[in-house]
């Protein structure tokens, strides 16, 4: 069971980051939004991820601010189980 929900994990931050990207070109999804949702899902599983992201807090403090909420409800909500 781990194992599928770290797959699930993945696989659905990787979603948020494609309907982040077709968000930029399409004028009704919030392309940003989802793009920053999907590496908040990821950074709990990518070192990769987590580095980005930490280069990020340093450019953007106040962006890297909403990545963080939305990674901690999300870990908050996977905790549940």
């Amino acid at each position: 069971m781990q194992k599928f929900k770290k797959v699930a994990i993945i696989i659905v931050g990787w979603v948020f980051i494609f309907l982040g990207i077709l968000g930029i070109f399409l004028p009704f999804l919030q392309g940003i939004l989802f793009i920053m949702i999907g590496l908040a899902i990821l950074s709990s599983r990518s070192e990769l991820i987590r580095r980005f992201l930490k280069s990020l807090e340093e450019r953007y403090p106040k962006q890297y601010e909403k990545v963080k909420s939305w990674r901690e409800k999300i870990i908050a909500l996977f905790k549940k189980d």
